[in-house]
């Protein structure tokens, strides 16, 4: 969705209208008079048409915010302007550090044998002959949920072991050996233990020689179900906390069910607060926009919506020349654009007209004795 039009082809296509010398890559920093304008105006006529609703698609973004214990309120992310409260969701913390392998098998020990990392799918730990640990924090006795996907290249049924205990090596409070038969759908092991150290192993051991086996993902986290937060206000949270005070103050800590925002605006607040580190809240939220500098950004704003850009700015070029009848003309196009992304990318029906005729509909006259009925 996002834009490709640059701040210099944004500054030209204004400067263009009005018969202007346009700019280049080399003397964009350097404009002076009615160029620099033009690069003002531009800016200007973005932040109009962004701050003219808060809820653009284009500006609507994901966060993720990984929850403390005793940590009850959380800042939001810098270019924050409105949170969607419906979508905060409470899910176990993800535990492993790369494992997903995106560009590289980093984070991951080698005890022997020779990985390496192949760039096939989204990124993948190819095991060869090699046994690989990496070591996740851990709560004694509590019950965790290990998931991993692998492919055999071949398809010959290979297959390999997962282990889990105090060591990368000797007794193993997990040892499970996953096959895969196949390279097209690969195969998927989701299984659970409970820890027994407040450290823990997490070891992908390939006792065979074969080089075809791949590690798609592997993926830890606490054994706990995702839950929506429910939004309450502040003024409800004050009030069910000083209720809580009053008859447990134990009852403030535990797994987070309400989300609230904080009288600031500025930050989000859980409750319970949280009693183990083992939480993260994804939310979505409307993000502000960042002012236009080099001559290289580009815009959130698709492209087939640059023109209403364009010609707000026009309109302040024109204001500038004191043309008044072209400026009035680059307003009303500018207005009709603005209304015509309201209508089809917040599908508003208040900005559409009905321009359908309705033949059930009785009309008369002005002649007292004539009716003319529609049928």
């Amino acid at each position: 969705m996002a834009g490709t039009k640059t701040y210099l082809t944004l500054t030209n296509l204004a400067l263009n209208e009005l018969n202007e010398v346009e700019l280049t890559s080399s003397n964009f920093t350097s404009s002076r008079g009615i160029q620099t304008s033009a690069k003002n105006f531009i800016n200007k006529a973005v932040n109009e048409l962004y701050m003219s609703e808060i809820e653009w698609p284009w500006l609507h973004t994901n966060n993720t915010q990984v929850l403390n214990t005793g940590q009850q309120e959380y800042t939001f992310p810098t270019a924050f302007r409105k949170a969607d409260f419906d979508t905060f969701t409470i899910k176990p913390t993800e535990l492993i550090t790369n494992g997903e392998f995106t560009s590289d098998i980093s984070n991951w020990t080698t005890v022997d044998g020779t990985p390496t990392y192949v760039s096939t799918g989204n990124g993948r730990l190819q095991l060869n002959d090699a046994t690989v640990t990496q070591s996740i924090s851990t709560v004694v006795n509590k019950k965790y949920r290990l998931t991993v996907r692998a492919f055999d290249t071949v398809g010959t049924g290979q297959a390999f072991k997962i282990q889990v205990g105090t060591a990368a090596e000797g007794t193993q409070n997990l040892n499970e050996t996953l096959t895969v038969e196949n390279f097209g759908n690969g195969a998927i092991l989701s299984t659970s233990f409970v820890a027994t150290a407040q450290t823990t192993f997490v070891t992908i051991n390939n006792p065979t020689t074969v080089t075809n086996m791949q590690v798609d993902f592997i993926r830890v986290s606490a054994d706990e179900v995702p839950i929506n937060l429910k939004y309450i206000s502040y003024d409800a949270y004050i009030q069910g906390r000083y209720t809580s005070d009053e008859k447990n103050s134990d009852s403030q800590y535990g797994k987070p069910i309400f989300v609230y925002r904080t009288q600031d605006h500025l930050s989000f607040g859980v409750s319970p607060i949280p009693d183990e580190d083992i939480f993260t809240v994804h939310y979505e939220y409307f993000k502000t926009h960042t002012e236009l500098s080099a001559a290289t950004d580009t815009l959130d704003l698709p492209d087939i919506y640059a023109d209403v850009v364009v010609n707000r700015a026009k309109y302040y070029l024109y204001k500038l020349r004191n043309d008044v009848p072209m400026a009035n003309i680059a307003n009303a196009e500018y207005e009709k654009g603005v209304e015509r992304i309201r209508v089809e990318m917040l599908n508003r029906q208040e900005y559409m007209k009905d321009t359908r005729v309705n033949l059930n509909t009785t009309s008369r006259t002005t002649s007292n004795t004539s009716v003319l009925t529609f049928t």
